[in-house]
């Protein structure tokens, strides 16, 4: 019987209909459902799954979890491309955890690319508009 745990990525849904199946190797179709796949991956510590939906150009060798860090909540405040048919997309959103206890939040504006017909994270949109790792 499929788990009726709600994915951590704050859509509503049972984390089987949700963001499991990109988990399990099912391509997410848009730039938006990558970026909440990778927050729920981020969330169960599936480190593998974060590292293999970054971009080969800007993935890191490795990265580092914090065991005393919990995500706890993801809204995301805007989209602009990242459909169907389109070659990039940007993702802005907040993402809540605890650090040892206390709350905070981050908010990132994502660039995602097309890589070889699926979706990848190439990085974070600075401040001032350019883009880290390139």
């Amino acid at each position: 019987m499929a788990s009726t745990k709600l994915c951590p990525c704050g859509r509503g849904l049972p984390y089987a209909e949700c963001c499991e199946p990109a988990h399990l190797g099912q391509p997410p179709a848009t730039a938006e459902a990558l970026m909440r796949s990778r927050y729920t991956a981020f969330a169960l510590d599936d480190d593998a799954y974060v590292l293999k939906s970054w971009h080969p150009k800007t993935r890191p060798a490795r990265i580092e979890p914090d065991s005393k860090l919990r995500w706890t909540g993801l809204d995301i405040i805007g989209t602009s491309g990242g459909g169907l048919f389109d070659a990039e997309g940007i993702v802005e959103f907040r993402a809540h955890y605890k650090d040892h206890g206390k709350p905070g939040d981050m908010v990132e504006r994502s660039r995602f690319v097309r890589s070889d017909g699926q979706w990848a994270y190439w990085g974070p949109i600075l401040a001032d508009g350019s883009l880290s790792n390139v």
